[in-house]
C-alpha cells in the first residue's frame, strides 16, 4: 500500500496515537507524544495533506479557539475483524476508527477443523466487503481471534485443547491467497482485552478480562499493553483447580474451574436438575426444546426458580474462587467479565463479586471493580480490529 511507504517513525507515532485516542486534538497528540506544538502541528498538517489523517468536527470549547477532532482518514481503507469462538463465528468489516461497516454472526463448530471453518470465513469476508462497496485491495489489515493459546509471532495455535485439529496450522497462509494485507492472530480473550483497552483510550493500565463461554480464559493488560507471556499462553486460567475431588477436565486434570463453571458445566447441572425433578421450569424447557443451555438457566433464575438460581450461584462462586487467587496475585483495578455467560444476568455477577471479595486480600479489593464487559458481544470483534490496526501501523513503511 503505497500511501504508507516512506513515513518517518515520528509520523507513524502520530498515526498510532491518533488511533488510540480517536477524536483527540492536535494539542492532545503533542502532549501524549511529548512533542512541541510546532513539531506536532507540522507532522499533522503533512499527514492530513497525504490523506492519512482527517480533521472532523470541532470539540467543545474550553475557552479560546475550539480544537479540531483528529482521526484516521476513512480513505486509508478498511480492516477485517474475525472472532472465531468454539461454537460461533463473528466477522466484521470496520473503518479505521473501528466503526462496523458490515457484520455477520453465525453458529459454527471449530472441531470441524481449519479447512471447513476458514473456507466459510473466506466466503463471508468477500460477501461483507462487497456489501459495503470494498474489495480485497482496500483491506489494510486482518485481525483474528481464536479460542486457544497462540504463538503470536508466527500466528499459529499451540496445542489448543478445544480445537486440536488446528495445532500448528497457519491461518495466515490460508488467507494470504486472497489478501495482500497482513494477518494477525491472537487468543480470543486477548482481543477482548485489547477491545476494552481501545474503548478506554488506554485510560486504565492494569486490568483483566475474563471470558466465560465453552471455556474460561483471561486477557491480561499490564501497563497499558496486552501481556501474552513467554509462550503465548498467559491467562489460561480455566485450568486452575477449584476442587481436588472434582470431575475430570478434557485437559486431563481434575476439578478445573472450566469443567465446573463454564457454559457446558452450567448446562450439565441444569439437565441434572430437570431430570431429578428439582426444577419444573427447566424440565419443561428440556421437554419443549429437547436441550438446555446457560441462557435457559438465566431465564429460569430470573423467574424465581430456586434450582436455577442455585446453579448460577454455584458457577459464580467457583469462578470467584479462581479469580480471588488471580486478583491477589495481580492486583488489577478492574475485572471485566464477557462471553456467553453475560446472558445469564446479574445474579451470576453478584455471586462472582461476593466470592472474590470474601476470599481476596482487603488491599487487593479495596478499589477493585468487577463488571460485565461494556463492549458486550462486540468486544472480540472490536479487539480484532484494534489488533489489525495496531500491528499494521507497526509493520507498514516506517522509514529507517
Amino acid at each position: 500500500m503505497e500511501r504508507w511507504s516512506g513515513l518517518t517513525a515520528d509520523e507513524m507515532q502520530v498515526l498510532e496515537t491518533t488511533f488510540w485516542s480517536s477524536g483527540g486534538s492536535r494539542h492532545g497528540v503533542a502532549e501524549r507524544l511529548g512533542f512541541s506544538k510546532s513539531k506536532a502541528n507540522g507532522l499533522i498538517a503533512g499527514l492530513v495533506e497525504q490523506g492519512l489523517l482527517a480533521e472532523a468536527g470541532l470539540q467543545r470549547s474550553s475557552g479560546g479557539r475550539r480544537a479540531e477532532n483528529l482521526q484516521l482518514n476513512d480513505a486509508l481503507g478498511v480492516l477485517i475483524g474475525i472472532d472465531i469462538g468454539a461454537t460461533s463465528l463473528d466477522i466484521a468489516v470496520l473503518g479505521p476508527d473501528l466503526r462496523p461497516l458490515a457484520q455477520h454472526t453465525e453458529a459454527t463448530d471449530v472441531r470441524q477443523g481449519p479447512g471447513v471453518v476458514l473456507a466459510r470465513v473466506r466466503v463471508l469476508m468477500r460477501e461483507l466487503l462487497a456489501r459495503c462497496g470494498h474489495g480485497a485491495k482496500q483491506v489494510m489489515g486482518i485481525g483474528i481471534g481464536v479460542p486457544g493459546p497462540v504463538n503470536f509471532q508466527i500466528g499459529q495455535l499451540v496445542n489448543p485443547p478445544l480445537m486440536p485439529a488446528w495445532d500448528g496450522f497457519s491461518i495466515r497462509d490460508a488467507l494470504r491467497e486472497d489478501y495482500t494485507a497482513p494477518v494477525f492472530v491472537d487468543n480470543d480473550v486477548n482481543l477482548m482485552a485489547l477491545g476494552e483497552l481501545w474503548r478506554l483510550k488506554r485510560s486504565l493500565q492494569n486490568f483483566l478480562v475474563i471470558k466465560v463461554g465453552t471455556g474460561i480464559g483471561c486477557g491480561i493488560v499490564v501497563h497499558g499493553e496486552v501481556y501474552r507471556g513467554a509462550a503465548g499462553s498467559a491467562g489460561d486460567v480455566g485450568h486452575i483447580c477449584v476442587d481436588q475431588e472434582g470431575p475430570r477436565c478434557h485437559c486431563g486434570n481434575v476439578g478445573c474451574v472450566e469443567v465446573m463453571a463454564a457454559g457446558p458445566a452450567i448446562t450439565r447441572m441444569a439437565v441434572q436438575a430437570a431430570e431429578a425433578g428439582e426444577s419444573e421450569m427447566l424440565a419443561e424447557r428440556l421437554r419443549t426444546q429437547g436441550r438446555l443451555d446457560a441462557v435457559d438457566v438465566g431465564h429460569a433464575g430470573r423467574a424465581g426458580d430456586a434450582a436455577a438460581n442455585g446453579i448460577i450461584q454455584r458457577a459464580g462462586n467457583l469462578l470467584g474462587q479462581m479469580l480471588a487467587s488471580v486478583v491477589n496475585f495481580f492486583n488489577p483495578s478492574h475485572v471485566f467479565i464477557g462471553g456467553g455467560i453475560t446472558h445469564i444476568g446479574p445474579l451470576f455477577l453478584a455471586a462472582v463479586r461476593q466470592s472474590v471479595y470474601q476470599r481476596s486480600l482487603a488491599l487487593s479489593t479495596r478499589h477493585l471493580e468487577i463488571q460485565y464487559t461494556p463492549l458486550g458481544p462486540q468486544a472480540g470483534l472490536i479487539g480484532a480490529g484494534a489488533l489489525a490496526m495496531q500491528e499494521t501501523l507497526k509493520v507498514r513503511g516506517i522509514a529507517p
